[in-house]
């Protein structure tokens, strides 16, 4: 491999591009501006292939104009994102440096406009826009400041639909402040948001690190007990999609969760049970009231585990999109399976194919035909033991980072390799346990 191909690929986002553009005899001429930023970041020439992303600092309207500023900022791999003076002056400095700026250096008198607001999120937007064309799938993208609080989100939604996967970065050059005075900004939802959606989040000192993450638990009811961690969504989910069938295990599983919530009643809060019963037979009495016993057993879960905060149940007869199916599979910490009597359960294949992302953990009966393949990837169980399947439950919300990486690649693996494509399905005794985590 050369040197140049061993060089990971950085797009760094900044409101202004550390560069100054002027017209010399009708030709746009750039150099290196000066600045904190510009120095700290003048050593990536050499291990980094990059490219930097912002506004030249001028309006530049006609289309020959804008081709001549961006041939002249490559010689310095910077790339130009144009906008409009009006835009750029309310963005800039009616929202960024008058409202936002002072709320973040605990400054209190500000007012509130949506002009400007609605101005910053658009020049968010134009950024999102110029920045997932260009980024290739693996690029590392790294954002900084105030001015673009709203772009990792934007950014992540852009390259999703691209189907690119790329790490973002976010680093904070100013304080963030304590609680009382982020909760002036009546779009502070939006920010927070916005800068959740980058994979690290970089603050000058502890102090304003441990203020955002009490702005997340306040504002977000975030989870915050792992030390430098943020978890965004308030509950682990676990999924589980079954047709209604006897043979499904149903009654067992939904038992198994109210001894898990029995023996672990400090995380009744902080795990929700996602429970897709999809309608089967509906016309035959034994599946009528087994569709009645299940609610009922529901229902008393609910009755006894359930407090202000929420419900750790949410059990639902019908039939769901495949669209939504997949999106329930994509946030679920884990996946529950509990059949009695299973030819093969092709759940346990699709919720590992959604999982790229969040190496999910799968729990599944001994007793799916699925285990068979599946048994050294997932945590096995059996049904009818309740206290063990509670265990289980446990064990999978509980995994180490590496060990659930392990098992997925094992699963995602064997799912690969083992599509209607391929010719023949191996023996258990046949797959590869070289890489098993145990």
């Amino acid at each position: 491999m050369s040197a140049n191909e061993s060089k990971r690929k950085l797009i760094i986002v900044s409101n202004r591009l550390p560069l100054s553009i002027k017209r010399v005899d009708g030709v746009f001429e750039s150099s290196i501006s000066s600045g904190g930023l510009v120095t700290s970041l003048s050593g990536l020439c050499k291990p980094t292939q990059f490219q930097w992303f912002g506004w030249p600092g001028m309006e530049v309207k006609n289309s020959k104009d804008r081709e001549d500023v961006s041939r002249s900022l490559s010689e310095y791999h910077a790339v130009p994102i144009f906008l409009d003076s009006d835009l750029a002056h309310e963005h800039y400095n009616g929202f960024s440096n008058r409202i936002l700026w002072p709320i973040l250096h605990y400054q209190s008198g500000v007012i509130f406009d949506d002009g400007p607001w609605q101005a910053y999120r658009r020049v968010n937007e134009l950024f999102a826009d110029s920045v997932a064309d260009v980024a290739q799938d693996g690029t590392l993208i790294w954002v900084h400041d105030y001015h673009l609080m709203l772009l990792p989100e934007l950014l992540r939604t852009r390259l999703h639909a691209k189907g690119k996967h790329c790490a973002i970065g976010f680093s904070l050059h100013t304080p963030f402040p304590a609680g009382d005075f982020w909760r002036n900004l009546p779009v502070r939802k939006h920010l927070i948001d916005g800068l959740l959606a980058s994979h690290l989040i970089g603050f000058h000192t502890d102090e304003y690190k441990q203020n955002f993450i009490d702005t997340c638990a306040s504002l977000l009811g975030a989870r915050t007990e792992i030390p430098n961690q943020i978890q965004y969504k308030s509950r682990l989910v676990i999924v589980g999609v079954d047709r209604l069938d006897h043979i499904k295990g149903l009654t067992q599983k939904l038992r198994g969760f109210d001894v898990f919530l029995d023996d672990h009643p400090e995380l009744r809060n902080k795990v929700v049970l996602i429970q897709v019963a999809v309608p089967s037979r509906e016309d035959v009495k034994e599946y009528q009231e087994l569709e009645t016993e299940l609610s009922t057993i529901a229902g008393k879960i609910n009755g006894k585990h359930a407090t202000p905060e929420g419900t750790p149940l949410l059990y639902m007869h019908r039939s769901v999109p495949f669209t939504e199916l997949t999106a329930l599979y994509s946030v679920a910490d884990a996946c529950l399976l509990t059949s009695t009597r299973d030819g093969m359960n092709l759940v346990s294949f699709e919720y590992v194919a959604c999982q790229e992302k969040r190496h999910g953990v799968l729990v599944l009966s001994e007793f799916a035909g699925a285990a068979s393949f599946m048994r050294e990837g997932s945590i096995p169980f059996h049904p009818a033991n309740t206290t063990e399947m509670s265990e289980s439950i446990f064990h999978a919300l509980n995994l180490d980072p590496a060990e659930r990486k392990c098992k997925y690649l094992y699963l995602r693996d064997f799912v690969n390799n083992n599509t209607r494509q391929a010719s023949t399905i191996p023996s258990p005794d046949n797959i590869p346990v070289a890489n098993l985590c145990y």
